[in-house]
């Protein structure tokens, strides 16, 4: 009996304090990649082949598949796409997929955090449904394969690819659009947050303060309603100016909003400067 429960013991010794690593059947993978000014992340685990047939058997034919093995595979997009013409929101999607020998069916499912295909799917989180005809090639994919290719700067192809198949899922990027817009502000201007932050780097940088002056006043003047930690800023430029009125009258107008706002590390700062400039 000794005997037994000392073999026991070692065995959950064994067990317990194993560290060693082993590779894994179907490895993570993650590919990034930029389409046009869109960031465009996949996460996945990679299955492999090992000499069986996969679609229509070791994976069936018209049952949802989380494609890919163990969690589900995530598309992740930094701004608003088209996915074959349908609109889908900037973020993080899970791919489900339903193969067909002829069509199959692509989800990009809201819910990320499912390990298989959920088992209780939810009609209400699919952000799109495309379908696409799978593809016939002639070199064998041993490792299931999520790839962004077919790159433009409009748009890309999300490729899946495993044994013989490959299916292509065209999405296009607003990068016209973000150009434009671009373009757009340049061309008219720096707004009133350029001028600001450009100011305050003056201030606190020990350059040209009339500058930082002139353009805090730029600042001030495109802002309806400046908050009381600009007027912060602009009663110290102003200061620093050589302005004492024009500081004073700015940090009263801070001091009152910091009140309001019941930020006392404001209110305290400004009472200070205040008293230093002879207004208290």
């Amino acid at each position: 009996m000794k005997k037994i429960i000392l073999l026991l013991m070692m065995g959950a010794c064994f067990t317990t304090n194993a560290q060693f690593a082993t590779p894994q059947p179907s490895p993570a993978a993650m590919v990034k990649q930029v389409v046009g000014l869109t960031d465009v992340t996949l996460e996945y685990s990679r299955p492999a082949m090992r000499g069986r047939a996969v679609f229509g058997n070791l994976v069936p034919f018209e049952k949802v598949w989380r494609t890919g093995a163990n969690k589900n595979s995530v598309i992740s997009f930094s701004t608003d796409v088209k996915i074959a013409g349908k609109d889908l929101k900037a973020g993080s999607y899970a791919i489900f997929s339903k193969p067909g020998e002829s069509v199959w069916e692509v989800y990009f499912y809201t819910n990320t955090e499912n390990w298989g295909a959920p088992q209780n799917w939810d009609a209400s989180k699919v952000a799109a449904i495309v379908k696409a005809n799978p593809i016939k090639t002639a070199d064998k994919v041993e490792s299931f394969t999520l790839a962004i290719n077919h790159l433009s700067d409009n748009g890309a192809h999300l490729e899946i690819s495993w044994d013989d198949t490959k299916v292509a899922i065209p999405f296009e990027v607003p990068t016209d659009m973000a150009v434009m817009a671009s373009i757009d502000k340049v061309m008219n201007g720096p707004g009133a947050g350029d001028y600001y932050a450009a100011a305050v780097y003056y201030l606190s940088a020990d350059k040209d303060i009339k500058k930082a002056k002139e353009w805090m006043d730029k600042a001030m003047s495109m802002t309806e309603k400046p908050a009381y930690w600009q007027l912060r800023q602009q009663s110290l430029i102003y200061a620093k100016a050589g302005d004492k009125k024009g500081a004073i009258a700015a940090a009263k107008k801070s001091l009152a909003g910091a009140e309001e706002a019941k930020n006392m590390d404001y209110v305290k700062m400004n009472t200070d400067s205040l008293k230093e400039w002879g207004a208290m």
